[in-house]
């Protein structure tokens, strides 16, 4: 017959067992979620390497700042040059790369003469002429040159074919001339590279424009096309026609390429300012 003493003694040993079991499966447990805590970490230090080398912790800045430099300027010498005129220089961020904005030309020979100038194919180009018109480069300046090939030049306020700002942009969209057909030898498609209508830039030597344009008031085709396109006539068509009809004299080259009569630029205007501008009877080009 087991005494009092020897079922205590189990009685407490049984109950040192439980609690022993319990600590081991607490222990158990403890170890099991540090091991899942220790890989999810890992499994993030690996993500998150990896995230690391593909750039996802730059600079949002950074990225933004490289995403909007759109134009580069390039520093002309007004000592070089004398004809040059300081305004300073364009901004090369946030400037529009899609859509169209409006430029209006008020000159003393009729109705304003409204462009549409391509920020998508000549962001830089656009940016350029709205830059100088919100100095009022262009006002009380001449159209000094007709070409003999068609185009009105202006631009120039010094009217010597030599004269702009102080730093000059590249060209970007320049049309191509297109290949020769096999058949005949002669361009293959028969579309002017200039249509009437078209306005460039131009810089001498080419790809350094700066503030002189042609607008096209005929078709042209040159065999090695220079000229940057940066927009289109939209209104005032007419008045470009006329302008082109204007008589030449010689200029002090030699050259009949100086309009007998003067034609005056009194404003010129991008953006808002341009369409508020715009005459309501412009016409538009057909």
């Amino acid at each position: 017959m087991t005494s009092s003493k020897d079922r205590q003694r189990k009685l407490a040993r049984a109950k040192h067992d439980r609690q022993l079991a319990r600590r081991v499966a607490k222990e158990r447990r403890r170890r099991r979620i540090y091991a899942g805590v220790g890989s999810g970490v890992a499994v993030l230090l690996i993500v998150a390497g990896i995230a690391w080398i593909g750039g996802a912790f730059d600079s949002d800045d950074k990225a933004d700042t490289a995403a909007q430099d759109v134009c580069a300027w390039t520093p002309q010498s007004a000592t070089t040059n004398t004809n040059l005129k300081e305004v300073g220089t364009p901004p090369t961020t946030d400037i529009p790369t899609l859509g169209t904005d409006t430029m209006t030309i008020n000159t003393d020979q009729g109705d304003p003469i409204v462009v549409a100038l391509d920020q998508e194919k000549a962001p830089c180009g656009t940016e350029d002429l709205r830059y100088l018109a919100s100095k009022n480069f262009y006002d009380n300046t001449t159209c000094h040159e007709i070409t003999t090939y068609g185009a009105i030049r202006c631009g120039d306020p010094s009217g010597t074919g030599l004269g702009g700002p102080t730093y000059s942009v590249y060209s970007e969209n320049t049309p191509a001339q297109p290949d020769p057909s096999p058949s005949t030898g002669t361009a293959a498609s028969t579309t002017p590279l200039y249509p009437k209508g078209t306005v460039a830039l131009l810089g001498n030597p080419p790809g350094t424009n700066g503030s002189q344009f042609l607008i096209f008031f005929k078709d042209y085709s040159p065999a090695s096309p220079e000229y940057s396109i940066v927009g289109t006539v939209s209104a005032g068509i007419d008045t470009v026609t006329t302008i082109g009809k204007i008589p030449t004299v010689d200029d002090s080259a030699g050259d009949k390429i100086k309009p007998k009569t003067k034609i005056t630029i009194k404003s010129l205007t991008v953006g808002d300012a341009a369409t508020a501008s715009a005459a309501p009877s412009a016409s538009a080009q057909s």
